[in-house]
């Protein structure tokens, strides 16, 4: 491993510390998990005809629903009580990519939004050509993206997207896997996230991604919740859902905006936040 360093995350009162992969050879240049967060390869991806163009803003008013927001490393250092002042009520924070990186933002980032009293969660980048799902899955639960029933702690999310290491075409962007091999990815990551935390992971993905990569697979969302991201052919409108769900849970409308980074909406109250974040465990 190239470019090393070490991270400390907290999570649940535990102390956890690894190694930061700055570069990394692939067959596609270096690994860059630091430029990674939800949403990073899409704009890129669709500019080369994945599907309709996103933009920078796809949607220039706030849809309703609760405001929020998603972090990560790119960020650095997050004002929480001014997000908080702002009005956000709940952030999700990068915590880990593949099976080789952690956030060095995460523990920060994950201990300052609660103290600023949001609900909070954490997300994995998922790199389904790196390592099986089950292994990032474990290395994701054992680096912050655990979950207790403690009123503050969303479920965890996989991010899943367009390879960010590709060649711009749809084999590339599907990790030159098949939709069986792809699925069978996705299944081995949510299942063991929720054999180790009893909570089914929030799926962050593209309508195009989706139906494209899996084939339009209706077994992973028949049990986790949607965290869409949409494209420039739903500017003034709700986003279209991929294959296998009928709404979202989570959306990200925009890049930029009130808050750092990605701003968000939970679609639904302040009090289906909290039922949200308490359960049902599975």
């Amino acid at each position: 491993m190239a470019g090393t360093g070490v991270a400390a995350v907290v999570f649940a009162g535990t102390l956890v510390t690894g190694s930061c992969q700055a570069s990394e050879a692939t067959g596609f240049g270096r690994l860059h998990p630091e430029a990674d967060f939800l949403g990073s390869s899409v704009p890129v991806s669709e500019r080369a005809g994945a599907v309709g163009r996103r933009t920078a803003s796809v949607s220039a008013v706030a849809p309703d629903g609760l405001p929020g927001l998603d972090v990560s490393h790119y960020q650095k250092t997050v004002d929480w009580p001014g997000v908080a002042a702002r009005g956000a009520k709940f952030a999700y924070m990068k915590a880990t990519e593949s099976t080789t990186y952690l956030d060095p933002t995460f523990a920060t980032n994950y201990a300052g939004s609660a103290n600023a009293g949001l609900v909070r969660g954490a997300y994995h980048f998922g790199l389904p050509d790196q390592a099986s799902g089950a292994a990032q899955a474990e290395f994701f639960v054992a680096n912050g993206g655990g979950w207790v029933n403690d009123g503050k702690t969303l479920p965890p999310v996989l991010d899943i997207e367009y390879n960010p290491y590709s060649t711009a075409d749809w084999a590339g962007w599907c990790y030159n896997r098949t939709p069986a091999e792809v699925t069978a990815w996705l299944t081995d990551f949510v299942t063991t996230v929720d054999d180790r935390t009893g909570r089914w992971p929030v799926i962050y993905t593209t309508r195009g991604w989706w139906n494209h990569c899996t084939g339009g697979d209706v077994t992973v969302p028949a049990h986790s919740p949607l965290w869409i991201s949409p494209v420039a052919s739903d500017a003034g409108g709700p986003p279209g859902m991929p294959a296998g769900w009928s709404a979202y849970t989570f959306y990200q409308w925009a890049k930029s905006g009130t808050f750092p980074g990605d701003q968000d909406v939970f679609a639904g109250t302040a009090a289906d936040l909290a039922a949200f974040a308490a359960g049902p465990a599975s």
